[in-house]
């Protein structure tokens, strides 16, 4: 097997900030060519600033198993976020100190996809198809990178029966948890507008902020549901209010505010906006939502099995199945085929010193592996 411990080292030293591009995608593809794969890349969009310097890269890479076959396919992403300071060593330097590899990305998710080099590589190509969904914009707006990507497999015909995403979902140890679906987002930013004026002489002003105070009371009151059976119930949270006045004496003209709320699959972002917006104009304010995106679930059977069998075999552990946590790119590969999330231990991902260890990245080539194989062993049907 290939040491993905040394793929590792290659992608976290190949800086990707997010929207990341160029090095580290040049890393990632000289490892899959010599392992028979087609690469496509591509760029897409505009950097968040809007300038033409950053856009997107993605990459599609496909190796074809014999006519007929089955397609499984790995996704995940390049980016990461920003490392931040006070690091004990550069974060794009790989250090190895005892048995831990430190750097950014190391598990969110570059050791992940390095797992998933090495995992291929044990997978005999009359097996079947495989391939990588790989972006470059998951940490950031993930408006040009898997969504771009899933616009261009079906323009060239490629349809995955099953995928796994690596993310971090392992809380105490590897093996401990996977997920088969995760809540919805939607952000809803309100306005309660008014007319400025002397607060000495408040009937020549309007008050925008009883009405944002009302509108807010109320939807803090709500219960939007006590859960599911496979779903914790839905929250919806008041993250920032914002006037502006810094003037005592000034009755201001507009007060705003935004709300996010994370919904399971007895609500869509459009039903939930909806009744936010209505509740907004009967206290005389709007609203504006932006979904990020809707639940999903992929119900237990043979894709939540083979994971689990999989995991057990070389962990020891029968992992949990579990919706619980953010959002990830496996939200839009949903509408392609069934998705399951598993990777390493999420304990580091996005903090000072990131780091992964090193033992757990040979066990989760060994689990992909496994999966990869017994996926592409499934029969016609048995992907539920």
């Amino acid at each position: 097997m290939l040491d993905p411990l040394d793929l590792a080292k290659r992608l976290i030293s190949a800086p990707s900030v997010t929207p990341a591009t160029g090095a580290v995608f040049d890393e990632l593809a000289a490892m899959l060519a010599p392992l028979g794969f087609a690469v496509h890349r591509f760029t897409r969009g505009e950097g968040p600033d809007g300038s033409e310097e950053a856009p997107v890269e993605n990459l599609f890479a496909i190796r074809q198993g014999p006519p007929g076959s089955r397609h499984f396919a790995f996704a995940g992403h390049l980016d990461v976020v920003p490392p931040g300071e006070g690091w004990a060593s550069d974060p794009f330097e790989p250090q190895v100190r005892g048995e831990l590899l430190h750097g950014r990305g190391a598990v969110d998710m570059k050791g992940a996809i390095a797992a998933m080099v090495a995992a291929v590589a044990e997978v005999p190509a009359n097996a079947g198809t495989i391939s990588f969904i790989i972006t470059g914009d998951e940490e950031g707006p993930a408006l040009h990178g898997t969504r771009a990507l899933i616009d261009y497999m079906a323009a060239e015909g490629h349809q995955p029966d099953l995928c796994l995403v690596g993310e971090p979902t392992s809380v105490h140890r590897l093996g401990d948890m996977v997920k088969i679906g995760r809540r919805g987002s939607v952000n809803i930013f309100i306005d309660a507008e008014g007319t400025q004026g002397h607060v000495a002489y408040p009937h020549l002003a309007d008050n925008p902020l009883p009405r944002l105070v009302a509108i807010l009371a109320e939807l803090d009151a709500l219960t939007l549901d006590t859960g599911t059976d496979w779903f914790q119930p839905s929250n919806l949270e008041i993250t920032d209010i914002n006037v502006g006045n810094r003037a005592h004496n000034v009755i201001p003209a507009l007060g705003q505010a935004r709300i996010s709320i994370r919904f399971n699959d007895l609500h869509t972002g459009k039903s939930l906006s909806e009744r936010v917006m209505a509740i907004a104009e009967k206290h005389g304010g709007k609203a504006r939502p932006i979904i990020s995106g809707e639940p999903f679930l992929t119900e237990p059977g043979a894709f939540s099995m083979l994971v689990s069998d999989a995991v057990e075999s070389e962990t020891g552990i029968a992992p949990e199945l579990s919706t619980s946590g953010g959002t990830s790119d496996a939200r839009f590969l949903r509408s392609v085929c069934p998705v399951i999330e598993f990777g390493l231990c999420n304990a580091t991902m996005h903090k000072r010193d990131e780091a992964v260890a090193i033992p757990d990245l040979a066990i989760l080539a060994r689990i992909y592996a496994r999966i990869a194989r017994a996926a592409l062993a499934l029969e016609e049907g048995q992907a539920a």
